[in-house]
């Protein structure tokens, strides 16, 4: 049974840093995009940062800069490294694997094949 499993969140003052991580089990996600999505109350849930195991990045524009993907692919694991926190990144964020085959990222939460149950990042101002 595929698992993945978030860790990290918390509560943080503006301008504060988290390092949320995401441990996966079940497979080998080697040759997949692992993801970070977010999603805030009454707002759709957003991609914020994407990479491949050949580390290739993606980045959503409010987040470059201040926020680093990285992986550990001998754990199966993904990191997202979040400095300069600002109120309105508060949100359940989620880690997510999907497995299509790249052409480039996909940003739709469709397009993710394996999610984990979310770990709450609350920002205050």
């Amino acid at each position: 049974q595929v698992q993945l499993v978030e860790s990290g969140g918390g509560l943080v003052q503006a301008g504060g840093s988290l390092r949320l991580s995401c441990s996966a089990s079940g497979r080998t996600f080697s040759g997949n995009t692992m993801g970070w999505f977010r999603q805030a109350p009454g707002k759709q849930r957003e991609l914020v940062a994407a990479i491949t195991s050949g580390r290739t990045t993606y980045y959503a524009d409010s987040m470059k800069g201040r926020f680093t993907i990285s992986t550990d692919n001998a754990k199966n694991m993904s990191f997202l490294q979040m400095n300069g926190l600002k109120p309105e990144d508060t949100a359940v964020y989620y880690c997510a694997v999907g497995t299509y085959v790249w052409y480039g990222f996909r940003q739709r939460p469709g397009d993710y094949d394996y999610w984990g149950q979310g770990t709450q990042v609350t920002v205050s101002s």
